[in-house]
């Protein structure tokens, strides 16, 4: 499941008053644009956000609504905007069908619903209308305010492959020894302003970084003011590191992008990692937090159901 949330109050306010409004604001608030996806965005909670689930064969939709009904009754949800994509129409009107009904039994109103195919949007028993929004308002502010939309999940998690700068960094590897948990945090803070590690700091780091009480400090000290530099920094790392040393470097970054509000990149960052390391403590967290909605509001704060780094 993907989850955004959208909890920070610097974040422009996008009010729908049309389906084009809704379907030009979901691929902004997810990252991407999504397919064959169930997307739920939420209202009147302690906290909003916005989830995204793969949208389940027939036989597998109480899965999708395990996914969807708790975070949102743990969040106090009051109301929920729903979108199916999909081309298949009796799927997704079964899906949308369950949903509502689950919803409503839980006390929580669906103020709207539709499904749209990428080309035309579909109320229930209505005709298809055609639609595109690449030139609407919510996405020519998007890009003013230098939000980057990928096409597909899949492109987005492309941005975390390996590039050609992973020679480098094997070669510097050679030269350098694992730095230890001081020499982690001073480079890491060198670096957040230039948004990159030179090839041998790379290297020390990510040889440090294989214990996991240096991890820690990568992360410790992250604010939501710095998470987003923190993105930039442990993106460019994850795209350089060598793939027997990606791991850390993957969960911190999921664990900065979750703390910036960007939930998709969050999770791409922990199918990173956990691609290498299976058993990373850190990308589990990352997982729990992003699975439970948690907010980052509550970095540093105590939260209902909330869990630890092991």
């Amino acid at each position: 499941m993907t989850t955004t949330p959208d909890s920070d109050p610097d974040r422009t306010v996008l009010t729908f008053r049309t389906p084009e409004d809704v379907l030009a604001a979901v691929p902004v608030l997810l990252g991407f644009e999504p397919s064959e996806s169930v997307v739920m965005l939420t209202f009147g909670g302690r906290e909003t956000f916005h989830a995204r689930v793969d949208l389940p064969p027939p036989d597998e939709l109480d899965e999708a609504l395990g996914l969807l009904l708790p975070p949102a009754l743990a969040h106090g949800v009051t109301s929920v905007l729903l979108v199916v994509y999909s081309d298949r129409q009796h799927l997704a009107r079964r899906m949308l069908s369950r949903l509502e009904e689950s919803l409503a039994d839980a006390g929580i109103q669906v103020s709207f619903s539709l499904r749209a195919d990428g080309a035309q949007w579909f109320l229930p028993g209505s005709p298809g209308v055609p639609y595109d929004v690449r030139a609407h308002p919510f996405r020519v502010l998007s890009v003013l305010e230098g939000v980057v939309v990928s096409a597909s999940r899949e492109e987005l998690a492309a941005r975390l492959d390996p590039t050609a700068g992973v020679t480098a960094v094997e070669e510097a590897r050679e030269r350098v020894s694992a730095y230890d948990a001081t020499e982690v945090v001073a480079t890491v803070w060198r670096a957040l302003g230039r948004g990159r590690f030179g090839d041998e700091d790379l290297a020390g780091v990510l040889l440090g970084l294989r214990d996991r009480a240096v991890r820690d400090t990568a992360w410790c000290s992250m604010t939501r003011d710095d998470a987003p530099a923190h993105v930039a920094l442990w993106t460019d790392a994850v795209q350089r590191s060598p793939e027997d040393l990606v791991a850390a470097p993957a969960a911190v970054l999921g664990l900065a992008a979750w703390l910036a509000g960007n939930g998709a990149l969050a999770w791409c960052a922990v199918d990173r990692c956990v691609a290498s390391d299976p058993d990373s403590s850190l990308a589990r967290l990352v997982r729990e937090l992003l699975d439970g909605a948690v907010p980052p509001s509550t970095w540093g704060h105590p939260y209902p159901g909330s869990v630890e780094a092991g």
